[in-house]
């Protein structure tokens, strides 16, 4: 199949114009990368007027594929556009092939231990280990939270450098409004990547934490892995101690292909 010079395939002039210059305004953004691009940047890299690249933007932002820094500016990929890619890549198998992983790791910490994935701007927890203590803590397999107010979303919005214009978009549907705003976000996810694990204290329930780390294949985060404990025994000692045990147990029992960040 023939590549044209506007990076589509085949010959002769798209079906749909506007759909097309859609998606080629959507490619443009894409590859801007986290650090996002101005409506003069994409009308140059398109050679399309910015007032047609701005309806193409428009159309985009209306269903979150794109999103704008209502400080820079600036365009980057939005929540929608990078769920795309989370829903393609799902593993029907992934908590019963993980399974082994979370049960080691709960009798190592005798804490309780989730699995969840990004859906969207929400976590689902796929599997959960509880220890034999009790932990007064609500929790169920299928249930759904916020990205932005939990460890486990955290862990994966951190190590997808998450672009700083996407934040709105998963900061806006939480409720009540107000428990975190973008620029709280952006500072856990950086947290997060530096010291390879996101936490989270009292934001879902009172005087539970809980800490968590992605699982990764290759470079890109397919789940993550968190301990939740009450928030007196999650102290920053405490939490740094439970990381190195989720390193030395975990990835041993990792599927091929899975890998954690800094084992």
């Amino acid at each position: 199949m023939q590549e044209r010079a506007d990076g589509g395939t085949g010959g002769g002039a798209p079906p749909v114009e506007g759909v097309d210059r859609a998606l080629r305004t959507l490619d443009a953004v894409a590859a801007a990368g986290p650090a996002g691009v101005t409506l003069a940047g994409l009308s140059a890299a398109l050679g399309v007027h910015k007032t047609t690249v701005h309806r193409s933007l428009a159309a985009l932002r209306h269903r979150d594929y794109v999103a704008q820094d209502p400080q820079t500016g600036r365009y980057g990929l939005g929540p929608a556009a990078v769920g795309l890619a989370d829903r393609y890549f799902a593993e029907d198998d992934l908590a019963a092939r993980l399974h082994p992983a979370l049960a080691a790791l709960c009798a190592a910490t005798d804490e309780l231990v989730h699995l969840g994935v990004l859906s969207g701007v929400q976590v689902v927890y796929l599997d959960k280990v509880e220890p034999e203590r009790p932990v007064r803590v609500w929790s169920a397999v299928g249930r759904r939270n916020w990205a932005a107010t939990t460890a486990l979303g955290r862990a994966v919005l951190a190590q997808r450098d998450t672009p700083r214009t996407a934040l709105d978009g998963y900061v806006a549907p939480v409720e009540p409004a107000g428990r975190v705003d973008a620029t709280r976000l952006a500072d856990e996810l950086a947290r997060a990547r530096e010291r390879g694990y996101a936490v989270e204290v009292e934001e879902n329930e009172p005087g539970i934490a809980c800490l968590a780390v992605p699982v990764l294949r290759g470079a890109r985060p397919v789940a993550a892995v968190s301990i939740t404990a009450p928030a007196e025994r999650m102290t920053a000692a405490r939490r740094a101690e439970l990381h190195r045990v989720v390193l030395d147990v975990v990835p041993p029992l990792l599927p091929a292909g899975l890998s954690l960040p800094g084992a």
